[in-house]
């Protein structure tokens, strides 16, 4: 690569990071319904032509904000149940717990990104299928944890109503084929709560309600794990 075509990609991908930074700008202000390119760029000092270089639709830059989202939260999970890993190994419930605070933690830090990923949808956009690996991360981590006990003899799931086991059988070969459907069963469950837990605080259902946030939030996510069935270590 020459050097002015170092420079050019540089600027390039300079520029693509202030287009983000300030359609999260407006995303605050405005709401994603409401996100613009001919706003952008005007706060920007750009003609909406140079902007659709970067990014031809208002859809494009949803998808990339989307991904960034996605991916910010994904990382957040993975790095702090990394390092629980290291402070406790062999305990799955204290890994579960790390991730369930650390998404609690960057919801809580970046409300209206998470509202753009967890809230209601966009009016008119549909989500293409590169947002559906990023999306999947925190999902697939805690899979990887109920995996990890499952492996460990660390996990007893949690009894199937036999009316489920059709659905539980399909649960379990679309997640984790290597995991037993009442445990696959028991994570979907475990992981629709827990952003439900997370968007009631975030959108403002806990007002009045919950004082002590984090210390009802930790019960709740340890009480999550052992309905999964993670065992404590002994």
């Amino acid at each position: 690569m020459t050097t002015v075509q170092g420079a050019r990609a540089r600027a390039r991908i300079e520029i693509t990071a202030a287009i983000k930074d300030e359609a999260r700008r407006q995303l605050a202000a405005e709401g994603a319904a409401k996100l613009s390119l001919r706003a952008v760029a005007r706060e920007l000092g750009m003609v909406s032509s140079a902007l659709y270089r970067y990014f031809p639709s208002r859809d494009d830059l949803l998808t990339a904000l989307i991904i960034d989202a996605y991916d910010a939260v994904g990382a957040a999970a993975e790095q702090a149940h990394a390092a629980a890993r290291t402070a406790a190994p062999g305990d799955h419930l204290a890994h579960w717990t790390a991730v369930c605070r650390a998404v609690r933690t960057w919801a809580v830090a970046h409300p209206h990104e998470y509202a753009l990923i967890y809230g209601s949808p966009v009016p008119g956009y549909t989500a293409p299928q590169d947002t559906i690996v990023p999306a999947s991360r925190v999902g697939l981590l805690l899979v990887s944890v109920a995996r990890s006990a499952y492996q460990d003899k660390g996990v007893a799931p949690p009894p199937l109503p036999a009316t489920l086991e059709p659905e539980a059988a399909r649960l379990a070969g679309d997640l984790a084929p290597d995991l037993p459907p009442p445990l696959a069963v028991a994570l979907v469950l475990a992981w629709a709560q827990l952003f439900g837990l997370i968007s009631f605080e975030v959108f403002g259902q806990f007002n009045n309600v919950v004082e002590d946030r984090d210390a009802f939030f930790a019960t709740a996510a340890e009480r999550l794990g052992r309905e999964v069935g993670l065992l404590p270590k002994p």
